[in-house]
């Protein structure tokens, strides 16, 4: 009999998610439960149980943990936080992200400062955290994030942003030489254009047409696109992985 769907279960497994009450970050954390996981919500707003209720409703175990991106004090003692619920855990997504755009002569000192805090600084102070935890339990674990195909490009009126990105992916490989001999496998996962709320106003704006053109497979993506990618890089399918982006645009970067 195959063992192949097997590698792919993430039943008996906890993973930790930033950033799932909506868009990429629902379509993964969605995906992570459907494949066994239970689930810790990371997240600002506690109040919002949505989510959580879906996940609870697929007899998954599922709690809430406050989380803020932008607040350093938050995120350094986050994992702290998780350990009085949940003895331990084996998957940490960092998707929470936001976007500032301006043109680079008049952007202000503090989006700046706002985007790379919650886009990188957040995702490294969680992921160290989360690789401490499995080098002193002596236990693997997956550590993935959410890139962008610009860390690759660079955006239009989107520098900062843009940064965070790129900066990310090279952490990505930084991190995975450093801990993939300890069985810490460190990937991210990098969209392309995708439907969310973040994106509605692009969608709806006079860029639509010439991006939509340009995407080979015809469509946006959507947040279910991400099910299948976080599941893997999530699994022991992916045990082998280390240090790479996940390109996940319909094609757009192939073009």
């Amino acid at each position: 009999m195959s063992q192949t769907p097997s590698l792919f279960s993430l039943s008996g497994k906890v993973a930790l998610i930033t950033g799932a009450s909506r868009g990429i970050g629902y379509g993964m954390v969605m995906g992570l439960a459907e494949a066994g996981a239970d689930i810790c919500l990371l997240q600002r707003d506690i109040s919002n149980t949505s989510v959580q209720a879906e996940i609870r409703a697929l007899g998954r175990m599922c709690h809430i943990v406050y989380f803020d991106a932008s607040d350093h004090d938050s995120v350094k003692t986050t994992v702290s936080r998780v350990l009085e619920i949940y003895p331990t855990f084996d998957i940490v997504v960092s998707n929470a992200g936001i976007c500032r755009h301006g043109t680079a002569t008049e952007y202000l000192e503090s989006d700046w400062d706002s985007v790379l805090q919650v886009n990188l600084k957040a995702v490294w102070e969680l992921s160290r955290a989360a690789a401490k935890h499995f080098l002193d339990k002596k236990k693997p674990g997956k550590i993935i994030s959410t890139a962008s195909i610009l860390s690759y490009q660079g955006g239009l009126y989107s520098t900062a942003y843009s940064t965070s990105k790129g900066g990310l992916a090279v952490m990505t490989k930084a991190l995975s030489n450093e801990w993939a001999c300890h069985g810490i496998c460190v990937n991210a996962i990098a969209p392309g254009y995708v439907s969310t709320d973040m994106t509605e106003n692009l969608r709806n704006g006079e860029r639509e047409p010439s991006i939509s053109c340009r995407i080979p497979c015809g469509r946006w993506g959507t947040p279910d696109d991400f099910k299948g990618p976080v599941v893997f890089l999530a699994s022991r399918a992916s045990d082998y992985v280390h240090g790479e982006l996940l390109v996940v645009d319909g094609g757009w970067l192939g073009r």
